[in-house]
């Protein structure tokens, strides 16, 4: 445990002083907020539009977040030669791995408190009046997302390559489950393309816990859906990641 806090301390700072990374990562989602709230106002689908578009953007940030900041973290990483070089050292590689989700947990909750605070203060959001399943939902949907991030950042062969290629996924992933705002119009083969996404289970989650005033596990199915696409990232991890460089 000690080892683990210790490097999670070092997690935080080598974020925080990474200007590019905490702008991508944390300020990113917050700022759409407050961009699409400025568009949108009134209600979507009955709802106040404050706290529609809020429960999206936490989805989406959780996806920018865990999914797309966890992966471009370890190809930069890898590239660098820095994972090769914790292999060298006393620390377990369970721990490194752990303390590294363990900080974009933390950075994504943070993120996740300012946006709701910029919707309170600004829009008038109302705020989610469960916070324990709101945290249950963030859980599930880290756990989820972090196993995708460990998955493409297996695949991925170069750091030059990394943020295009989680942003071509993110972005559409993203557009197409509702993060943005309402689907209902969109054609019937985006909305297909949509079903199997895990974003759009992962934003049925917190519409439950945020808007609705219901317990998550009211939808067990969305939680098995979110944690099998972690599952299957995992899964590709286990099979292809590195700690050598690639490209050398």
């Amino acid at each position: 445990m000690r080892l683990f806090l210790h490097q999670l301390r070092s997690e935080q700072l080598l974020f925080w002083r990474n200007r590019e990374a905490a702008v991508f990562v944390f300020v990113f989602p917050p700022m759409l907020y407050l961009l699409l709230g400025a568009v949108y106002d009134g209600e979507i689908e009955g709802r106040p539009a404050a706290d529609v578009l809020l429960a999206g953007l936490i989805g989406y940030g959780c996806a920018n977040t865990a999914f797309a900041g966890l992966a471009i973290t370890l190809v930069i990483r890898r590239e660098n030669g820095l994972l090769k070089r914790v292999r060298g050292t006393p620390l377990p590689a369970p721990t490194y791995l752990a303390s590294v989700v363990a900080s974009i947990l933390s950075v994504f909750v943070l993120q996740m408190l300012v946006t709701i605070g910029l919707g309170v203060a600004l829009y008038g959001a109302a705020g989610p009046e469960r916070w324990g399943q709101l945290a249950l939902s963030v859980v599930v949907g880290v756990a989820g997302f972090a196993g995708m991030g460990f998955g493409i950042a297996s695949l991925i062969r170069s750091s030059e390559g990394a943020s295009a290629v989680v942003n071509l996924v993110v972005l559409p992933m993203a557009f197409l489950s509702g993060s943005f705002g309402p689907t209902r119009d969109y054609p019937a083969v985006l909305r297909a393309v949509a079903d199997v996404l895990p974003l759009t289970y992962f934003n049925d989650l917190l519409e439950r816990a945020y808007l609705r005033d219901q317990p998550i596990w009211g939808d067990p199915g969305a939680i098995a859906i979110v944690l099998a696409w972690g599952a299957a990232g995992l899964l590709v991890a286990w099979r292809r990641f590195g700690w050598q460089p690639r490209e050398r």
